[in-house]
This record gives structure tokens, sequence and C-alpha cells, in this order.
């Protein structure tokens, strides 16, 4: 026959398995798991084009030549398609002369604080108003509110002003003009 004490320990023992099977089978319930998802959308895909290059035509040693940014065929132009009202970053690149195809002379271009226009309703560079976008900006700080117009095109349009020299070489000079857009996440 058993002690009273050896009984006693193997009740408390076998008290303590039930316990631990309870507590094990318990929260073994209270768990649960869900499985959720994530979604993304990818928005139309940004395109610049230089639609349209900045043309000075015939300019005269000596003589200043400048094109204002509303002036239909003469006006650099270039165009934004991409997603309707989403907002833009834009950075434009600059010369700071136009040279001859063999680089034997340079001619003088400058960009004014006012040359750029920045036209969300893509209407033309004569016809554009206040309500189509930001007009007059300096092309070298365009609008960082800037959007693609709802129709999902936006139109840059950029004028500008040569400077030859009373002895410069004559032929066609070129200069080039970038312009780097991207989508901003708005």
């Amino acid at each position: 026959m058993r002690s009273l004490k050896a009984l006693r320990l193997s009740r408390k023992i076998l008290m303590l398995t039930g316990t631990i099977l309870i507590l094990s089978y318990g929260s073994g319930l209270a768990q649960d798991a869900a499985t959720g998802t994530a979604t993304a959308t990818v928005q139309t895909i940004i395109t610049v084009t230089a639609t349209q290059s900045l043309i000075f035509g015939n300019v005269f040693q000596g003589v200043a030549k400048t094109i204002a940014n509303d002036v239909d065929a003469e006006s650099g132009i270039f165009t934004i398609t991409g997603q309707g009202s989403a907002g833009l970053n834009l950075q434009m690149t600059l010369p700071d002369y136009m040279a001859l195809a063999d680089g034997s002379d340079r001619m003088t271009i400058t960009f004014s604080t006012t040359d750029a226009v920045v036209d969300s309703n893509d209407t033309s560079p004569s016809t554009v108003v206040a309500g189509d976008g930001w007009l007059n900006q300096d092309p070298r700080i365009l609008p960082g509110a800037a959007v693609i117009g709802s129709g999902g095109t936006t139109a840059i349009y950029l004028g500008g002003r040569v400077t030859p020299t009373a002895d410069q070489t004559a032929g066609a000079y070129t200069g080039e003009i970038v312009l780097l857009v991207a989508y901003d996440g708005t």
C-alpha cells in the first residue's frame, strides 16, 4: 500500500497535468487567423514629346531676336501625356548658347523669368489663358503644383532670345533644351 504522502503527490501531479491539458486546449480555441490582400493600380505611363522646336528663323548679325511663349508657329512646345489630374515634377535644362553643327561658332541664347507657360488644357500658345494653367513662368523653376490636365494632356510653351554678335558666322545654329517629367505622387 502506498503511503499517504505518495498518494497526495500522485494526485497533485494528476491535477497539474489536467490543468496543463485544459489550458493548452483553451488557448488553442482562443486563436484565430485572417488573410488580407494588398492592392495597387499603376496609373497611365507618363510621356513627354518635344512637339515643336523653339524657332528663331532668320536672324541677322548684331541684331537680337526674341520669340514670345505665345506664338503658335515659333514657340517651343513640349507635350506631356499621362494620368489626368496627376501631379507633376517638371525640370527644364536650358542651353547658354546655340552652336553650328561643326562647333566652330556659338551664339548666345537666354531665357527670361517669364518665358514659359504650363497649359493643363493643352490649347495652343496663342489661346492659353490664366485658367488653363500657369502663365509666364521661369523655365528654370517650373511650378511645383503643375498637373496633367483632366483630359490626360498638358503642354509647355517656351519663348527665348538669341543675341548674335556683329561678326556671327553665317549658318544654322542649334541648342538642346531638355524637359524631364515625372509624377510627383499626388
